[in-house]
């Protein structure tokens, strides 16, 4: 049986979404299925997401330096916050605590927060996203 590796980094991105969840304090199961089908996107078998989630230790929170990367785990927070239907300011506040984490500029953090938001809730894809956002300046 092969052995699956999550690096620092994808750890570091599933405990955020993880922390996303709760952080309107209301876990939803749309929130859990979502956090597992973005594991089963990537390759990650249920096993080794449930680990991650019960023994969330690790060294130090990884952020990608990769700017498609940074939009897509923006984007996959962006669903997490969708996924009940309701954007709590809670909610929104984290995002924008990740945006600035990712090294986004300051001016741009509530612009960008607002129009991950937007862009999931019409249901655009990933895809696009990263398209368009590399089309203009962050």
């Amino acid at each position: 049986m092969e052995k699956t590796t999550i690096s620092a980094e994808l750890k570091s991105h599933f405990l955020r979404l993880y922390q996303m969840a709760f952080a309107d304090d209301n876990f939803d199961i749309m929130e859990l299925q979502m956090l597992y089908q973005f594991a089963d996107d990537r390759g990650i078998p249920a096993k080794e997401l449930d680990k991650l989630l019960l023994n969330p230790v690790i060294n130090r929170a990884s952020i990608p330096t990769d700017l498609n990367t940074k939009i897509e785990y923006l984007f996959d927070l962006s669903q997490m916050i969708i996924a009940d239907g309701i954007i709590t300011e809670d909610e929104k506040n984290t995002l924008k605590k990740y945006i600035k984490k990712f090294g986004f500029l300051e001016e741009n953090i509530e612009e960008l927060a607002n129009y991950l938001l937007d862009f999931v809730q019409k249901g655009q894809t990933k895809d696009v996203l990263i398209s368009e956002l590399n089309k203009s300046e962050l």
